[in-house]
C-alpha cells in the first residue's frame, strides 16, 4: 500500500459515524453525481456526460474488452455492465472529492441502493437511459482496502453494508443514450 493511499483511511470510528448520512439517502428519486469511464486498468476520467450503449456499455470505457472470469467464454459479463455506487458512501471514505472515481464504479448516485429499495429486476430511470438491477454481486477487493482501508472495506462486508450494498450495485443497460452528470435517477421496481 502508498503511503499517499494510507494517508487517506479514515478510523473505523469515523467511517461509522458518517453512516447516518448514507442511511439517509433518497429511496425513489435520487441524482447522479459523479460519471466516470476506465479506459485502461486503474486509469479513471470523470466526465460530465456519457453515451450509454445497449451492447457496449459507456463509451471509452473498458468493460467491453476486458471480459469477465464469470462466463464460459471469458467475454463480458452483461450482468456487470454499468457499475453504480452511493455517492455518499464513496465520499465518506474518499475523503477527498478527487480520490471518489478510485473507488473504480462508473456511477456514482445520490440514491438508497439497498437490497429492499432496489431488488434484482429494478429500473434506474436517467432522462432516456434506463439501467436495470442485476443480481451479480458487487464487492471489495485488495485494489478497495488499498486505496480506502480496511475500516472501509470492513463496513462494506457487514451485514449492514451488504444490505445496503455500500460497495455497490451491478446494472445491465436495457436502453441507451446519453447520461449526464446531474441527471436525476427515477427508481421503477419491478
Amino acid at each position: 500500500m502508498s503511503a499517499e493511499n494510507e494517508a487517506f483511511h479514515l478510523a473505523a470510528e469515523a467511517v461509522e459515524a458518517g453512516m447516518e448520512a448514507v442511511r439517509q439517502s433518497p429511496r425513489d428519486t435520487g441524482t447522479v453525481e459523479l460519471l466516470v469511464i476506465r479506459p485502461a486498468v486503474d486509469e479513471r476520467i470523470v466526465v460530465p456526460e456519457v453515451e450509454v450503449d445497449v451492447e457496449r456499455g459507456l463509451a471509452g470505457d473498458t468493460w467491453e474488452t476486458r471480459g469477465s472470469r464469470n462466463t464460459p467464454d471469458g467475454s463480458s459479463d452483461p450482468g456487470d455492465q454499468v457499475t453504480v455506487m452511493n455517492s455518499r458512501f464513496a465520499r465518506l471514505i474518499a475523503a477527498t472529492e478527487d480520490r471518489v472515481p478510485l473507488a473504480g464504479d462508473q456511477v456514482y448516485a445520490d440514491l438508497d441502493l439497498s437490497w429492499s429499495n432496489l431488488p434484482t429486476g429494478t429500473r434506474l430511470e436517467f432522462g432516456e437511459v434506463v439501467l436495470e438491477v442485476t443480481d451479480v454481486p458487487h464487492t471489495g477487493c485488495e485494489k478497495f482496502r488499498a486505496r480506502f482501508g480496511m475500516p472501509a472495506l470492513r463496513a462494506t462486508n457487514t451485514s449492514e453494508g451488504k444490505d445496503l450494498r455500500l460497495r455497490g450495485i451491478n446494472t445491465t443497460v436495457v436502453q441507451g443514450g446519453m447520461l449526464r452528470a446531474g441527471e436525476q435517477i427515477q427508481v421503477i421496481r419491478p
